[in-house]
């Protein structure tokens, strides 16, 4: 029997229990992130704190790789969270997964501890299988980075075989091709050449195209689908902009890889591929969104989970402006030769991860939230819905504050540092030294605390929204979405 407004696994199936399982690990990973994040950004402007206890290259490290899998066990449980609905068929081989999840999370906490523990040392065979690869974003040692392939296999197990089992609906299909290249791009990072230009060459499809591309990919497929349960978008909308996204990904996507290749030693051709191609891949995520809301108007907006709505027009806007405009503001060769690893990279990446990434994830969160509680009314008039509202504003202003901060840094470091002093030692000094640099990171400080203020107040809320509502959610959207789906799976006939 439903319970509304009560968490009780017992209003969820089998996958949503799992992803449920997903999405708190990815929770406790976001504030791990935040956490060392904020360690590492004070030892920036006071290099002694805890020095010889947790050094900042351990901060940032865990800083980064916290953030890279909080996303992916996102990703995995908004998967497990929308499979069943979408292909009308329990999860084949949810045992499985469910061993491969705590696999994968004992993996994460022994690796982490693996980090902070052994933070130095001499670099050997035994090191890169057991300590660390020393390769910058997936450190991660050998053993782990197999097991991520295995648990990616299992993973992509479960979804084909429930979506030949069930309902293979064009959001199905892409998510299957794409879960493919997932698992078979990452392998791209476990293996080294004594060139470090085609070692560097390598490690680039798995920093952008897996990070970047795949991820892009499920994201679209994702998108379509919670678009359809909090606006009740029509299917052939959502999926006619999600194939737009696979063709240029296709199309753009990989040959946009090029805008890293034009300082490790790759043909100058490159310079012209990748600065042309770079930044046309959010464009569809955007438009899918734009399109959504001008249809939802047509029945005045009604949605009964207000939060996960709000995050996902975050998503589509903040996707747009930190991969798509802060990506292109400093991808041209022209602008890449003085930009290049100045804080206008960091600038670029704390936007597009939240804005690309962070953002869907938690739309999510309150969709498996408003289910869990017996698919609870979440819409307009919700008690407590100060919470969800300040818990994005705090978070978004956060990100968005951290992004102007470090984009002044930047800026100063490329007009000293490079335009001026042409990358010599004297002027890295003396751009670490200028006033505006020194005040971007103090900034950059204060706007990290207002972004952990708003993960606090997520978390309270996501453990308290829905708590006591007697309403049920009401379906919203065509009457026609299950026809077009039926239509859409069902066999051709002569």
């Amino acid at each position: 029997m439903t319970r509304v407004g009560v968490l009780d696994s017992s209003n969820l199936t089998g996958g949503q229990r799992l992803a449920v399982k997903y999405f708190t690990v990815a929770l406790v990973l976001f504030g791990a992130q935040i956490l060392f994040g904020l360690l590492a950004g004070l030892q920036y402007l006071k290099p002694d704190f805890l020095y010889g206890v947790l050094d900042f290259n351990v901060n940032r490290m865990v800083h980064i790789n916290a953030m890279v899998v909080w996303m992916l066990y996102g990703f995995l449980g908004s998967v497990y969270w929308l499979m069943e609905d979408e292909a009308q068929h329990p999860v084949v081989g949810l045992k499985l997964g469910e061993i491969a999840f705590w696999v994968l999370t004992l993996a994460v906490t022994v690796v982490v501890l693996v980090y902070l523990f052994v933070q130095y040392g001499p670099g050997d065979i035994k090191t890169i299988w057991f300590i660390n690869e020393g390769r910058e974003y997936i450190e991660a040692p050998r053993w782990a980075d197999i097991g991520i392939v295995v648990v990616v296999l299992v993973f992509y197990f479960n979804v084909l075989a429930t979506f030949i089992k069930g309902r293979f609906t064009g959001i199905g299909g892409v998510i299957v091709l794409d879960l493919f290249a997932l698992a078979g791009l990452y392998l791209a990072g476990m293996f080294f050449t004594p060139n470090i230009s085609i070692d560097q060459y390598w490690w680039w499809w798995v920093i952008h195209l897996w990070v970047e591309a795949t991820w892009e990919v499920l994201v679209g497929a994702i998108m379509a689908w919670g678009l359809m349960k909090t606006l009740g978008v029509s299917r052939r909308i959502v999926q006619t902009w999600l194939y737009i996204e696979v063709a240029l990904m296709f199309g753009s996507g990989i040959l946009g890889l090029g805008h890293h290749y034009f300082w490790i030693g790759t043909p100058d051709y490159w310079f012209e591929i990748g600065g042309f191609f770079s930044a046309l891949e959010p464009i569809p995520l955007v438009a899918m969104v734009v399109h959504s809301l001008y249809d939802a108007g047509k029945h005045h907006m009604k949605s009964s989970n207000h939060p996960a709505l709000a995050w996902l027009i975050a998503h589509a806007f903040g996707n747009f402006l930190g991969a798509g405009v802060w990506g292109f503001m400093h991808t041209l060769p022209q602008i890449n030769l003085y930009t290049h690893g100045t804080q206008w990279t960091p600038s670029h990446g704390h936007l597009a991860f939240f804005g690309a990434y962070a953002t869907i994830n938690i739309a999510f969160f309150y969709l498996a939230a408003q289910q869990w509680r017996g698919n609870v009314y979440m819409g307009a008039g919700i008690a407590g819905a100060w919470r969800w509202k300040w818990a994005l504003t705090l978070l978004s202003v956060g990100v968005l504050g951290m992004t102007m901060a470090l984009l002044i840094a930047g800026y100063e470091q490329s007009f000293i540092e490079r335009a001026i002093n042409g990358s010599t030692w004297a002027g890295y000094f003396e751009a670490q030294n200028h006033p505006w640099f020194q005040q971007a990171m103090w900034w950059r400080q204060i706007f990290g605390w207002v972004t952990a203020a708003g993960y606090l107040l997520l978390v309270w809320d996501l453990l308290a929204i829905g708590a006591g509502e007697t309403r049920t959610a009401t379906r919203v959207g065509h009457e026609s979405e299950e026809a077009e789906a039926g239509a859409e799976a069902a066999p051709a006939t002569a």
